[in-house]
């Protein structure tokens, strides 16, 4: 079930995602109510904002594989017809680029 799975991602975040939800989390980035880990039909979004239609990926390197890759398509695919966007980072762009990472989600914020 995509709930427990969901709960069970919240409880065991990558560094990554633990890094970028400091600075999401109640609402103190752009007072945008983001959640994590949150289960939508068939799909979990790392982290989403119903309000703002915004739904955001951290990928860990695996993604890069074929068949990730495919899901991951499917999966944005899925989002947008749903009306959400969708931004996808890596992690290290998380680790080498956090600004550039954050004013990313600030123009989609805004």
């Amino acid at each position: 079930m995509n709930s427990d799975k969901a709960r069970n991602l919240r409880k065991n975040m990558t560094e990554f995602e633990q890094k970028l939800w400091q600075y999401l989390r109640d609402r103190r980035f752009c007072n945008a109510k983001f959640r994590r880990q949150v289960p939508i039909q068939n799909y979990i979004a790392d982290f989403i904002c119903f309000e703002k239609r915004i739904v955001i990926e951290l990928d860990g390197s695996g993604h890069l594989e074929q068949t990730q890759y495919e899901y991951d398509r499917k999966r944005d695919d899925f989002f947008k017809q749903q009306g959400y966007t969708v931004l996808r980072f890596y992690n290290n762009e998380l680790s080498n680029n956090f600004e550039g990472v954050m004013d990313t989600i600030y123009k989609a914020v805004n």
